[in-house]
């Protein structure tokens, strides 16, 4: 299961269309306008949540595609900094091997410094960090955070840790809001995981 690019152009240029009679002022604004958007939108992806689901739990027996529906408490925890409560489900792929649990993977996604981030973060029954993947990544810059050498700075973390840039998660230059960002998304699914730890067994 190797990276997956997807079939659609890797940079998709944003031209601004500006009419040839317009004075020098206008053409200043209208460049000053230009340069306020991000230059390129490119889009990746890596991986799909099936995928991740498979590399994390290579003894599972069975898959379930569980989609999870938030509770105002839940809906508090997953909200984004200065978001408004989370209402939609929470996709989630649980992984057993015959009648036992052995984690899930939960999907989500942030906005990086323009564009969204699709992530999936691998935990245990217990909601320790197995793996932290980048699905789909679509901002011109800072793309280093799909290196393992960063992700794997999330293994092994519980919601006990802080998880947090500048404390146990080192930031890469040049691509700070997407760490950032990423991070504090894992923060808040490992949280939420603590909150819903999955039952050892399944239920007769």
């Amino acid at each position: 299961m190797g990276i997956r690019l997807a079939q659609i152009p890797m940079a998709s240029h944003r031209w601004l269309a500006l009419p040839l009679n317009i004075g020098h002022s206008t053409m200043g604004a209208a460049l000053l306008t230009a340069a306020a958007l991000p230059a390129s939108v490119c889009a990746a992806t890596y991986a799909t949540a099936d995928d991740v689901a498979h590399r994390a739990f290579k003894t599972a027996t069975a898959f379930a595609d569980v989609l999870v529906a938030t509770t105002p408490a839940d809906a508090t925890v997953l909200a984004a900094p200065g978001a408004a409560p989370r209402t939609t489900p929470l996709r989630t792929i649980e992984a057993h091997d015959g009648d036992t649990a052995l984690g899930r993977v939960i999907v989500d996604s942030v906005i990086g410094k323009f564009e969204q981030i699709d992530y999936a973060v691998a935990v245990d029954a217990a909601g320790k960090v197995l793996a932290v993947e980048i699905l789909v990544y679509r901002e011109g810059h800072g793309s280093e955070v799909r290196m393992p050498a960063w992700r794997n700075q999330f293994v092994g973390k519980t919601a006990a840790d802080p998880v947090r840039i500048g404390a146990d998660i080192a930031n890469i230059s040049g691509a700070t809001l997407s760490c950032t960002h990423i991070t504090d998304g894992v923060h808040r699914l490992v949280a939420w995981a603590a909150r819903h730890p999955m039952a050892a067994k399944a239920a007769a």
